[in-house]
């Protein structure tokens, strides 16, 4: 995964007490600025694959978060329906047709600096997914969430496959839970009334 645009972008270390309000601090502000801009609804892509330990964040994401019910709020990719190289022009262009004005939340798995390792990052602007593994894909996301799940360079493939899964898990659960947060404090924020007002309970 590459970044497109990096007009605001944040790190998060998911080992930091303060990792989960520093992160739905970002998520909620970058989103609540866009509807200001006329968005009609949310659409969160989890991308990757179930087949490889470091992919698999996207697809983990979308599983932890698929039984939401609010209207205008879409998930597409989860463990039993992932959103992959083969099939995601096929759902963006679907994204694009059906749903009202949508803002669109890219949320990917990628390498980075050793350093970086652990990190979850925040941002406006799109990824190029697969570009770590050398696929040539369209750009996805108004904004991205992206989690550093190892250090890349040199076999990006393999050392995806051989990550490891505690360091997925916890981001997982840290993107999940916050995304689950964000949209409840949303539910009584004017901001998100224009697509929010209605949950379905």
């Amino acid at each position: 995964m590459l970044l497109e645009t990096m007009c605001k972008q944040v790190y998060i270390d998911i080992n930091n007490n303060n990792a989960f309000s520093k992160f739905t601090d970002t998520l909620y502000d970058i989103i609540g600025n866009s509807i200001k801009n006329g968005y009609k609804s949310i659409v969160f892509v989890c991308i990757g694959t179930d087949r490889s330990t470091g992919d698999s964040l996207g697809p983990l994401i979308g599983y932890k978060i698929s039984d939401l019910k609010y209207k205008n709020v879409y998930i597409h990719g989860c463990l039993e329906k992932p959103v992959h190289a083969k099939n995601i022009d096929t759902i963006m262009k679907d994204i694009l047709t059906y749903y009202d004005k949508p803002f669109i939340v890219a949320i990917d798995a990628c390498l980075g600096k050793m350093d970086h390792v652990g990190y979850i990052t925040v941002g406006e602007g799109s990824i190029k997914p697969g570009s770590g593994v050398k696929k040539d894909l369209a750009p996805v996301g108004d904004m991205y969430i992206t989690g550093i799940v190892n250090f890349g360079g040199f076999m990006d493939y393999l050392i995806l496959q051989n990550t490891r899964l505690s360091i997925v898990m916890k981001m997982a659960d840290i993107i999940s839970m916050g995304i689950r947060y964000i949209l409840w404090r949303a539910n009584s924020d004017p901001t998100f009334s224009s697509i929010l007002c209605d949950i379905a309970n």
